[in-house]
């Protein structure tokens, strides 16, 4: 079986090799890129299993690029960065990164990170291949989601969230159970990176975004798919 793939965008040649180097030790195959332009070229060329991308890149800056990554392509993007404004990590995740880290970081951290976004690539394992949930049909072996007969195009991580609460239709989840479910690692997990998601979520699936028919929130619990 060929190694899985990772992409490591960071204009730091220190932290590039230091990355590439604990990436190697845990069996990863690593690439790199030192500005977002040959980020896109590198992707363009060869799909990443994952993308690691700092913030703060010379000319097209680390948000940018993954706005442009995410118009062709779905894979899982871990963002890395040592600014620690909330702001910035709303605004990563806004763009369609995944998940983020904070620099300084430990190898521990980033490499259990990088394994929950690969176990990502899966579709819904053990469960039914097609499931419906009022307008909502999603095919989980094909990675395909309809709303009201018209395809949805979901990251892989907006996929797995929006399968989850459609195999459980009307539960309240908390963010903490979604973050255990979906991101496979609700100990350490930033509720925020639920909001996001759920907010990316409700662009593509609700007719009304002000007013969700589909993802409603449970104010002081969580979230649940109503049907």
């Amino acid at each position: 079986m060929a190694a899985a793939s990772v992409l490591i965008v960071d204009d730091d040649d220190g932290i590039r090799t230091s990355l590439r180097l604990a990436l190697e030790d845990h069996g990863y195959h690593v690439r790199e890129a030192a500005d977002g332009e040959s980020a896109l070229g590198e992707v363009k060329n060869q799909v990443p299993d994952v993308v690691i991308l700092d913030l703060m890149l010379p000319g097209m800056d680390g948000f940018e690029c993954c706005r442009q990554l995410r118009r062709t392509s779905d894979v899982p993007v871990l963002i890395v960065s040592a600014r620690g404004d909330s702001h910035d990590v709303v605004a990563g995740l806004e763009a369609g990164a995944d998940d983020y880290i904070r620099k300084p970081f430990d190898v521990p951290e980033l490499t259990a990170r990088v394994r929950a976004l690969r176990r990502r690539l899966r579709s819904a394992p053990d469960e039914p291949d097609l499931l419906q949930a009022g307008a909502i049909s999603i095919a989980a072996d094909r990675g395909e989601v309809t709303v009201a007969g018209k395809p949805v195009h979901l990251t892989k991580t907006e996929f797995r969230l929006l399968y989850e609460l459609a195999s459980h239709p009307g539960r309240v989840f908390t963010r903490e159970m979604l973050l255990e479910r979906v991101w496979d690692y609700g100990y350490f997990g930033d509720a925020r990176i639920v909001d996001v998601h759920i907010g990316r979520l409700r662009t593509k699936i609700e007719p009304d975004t002000a007013n969700p028919a589909h993802l409603v929130t449970v104010r002081g619990f969580g979230y649940k798919l109503q049907t």
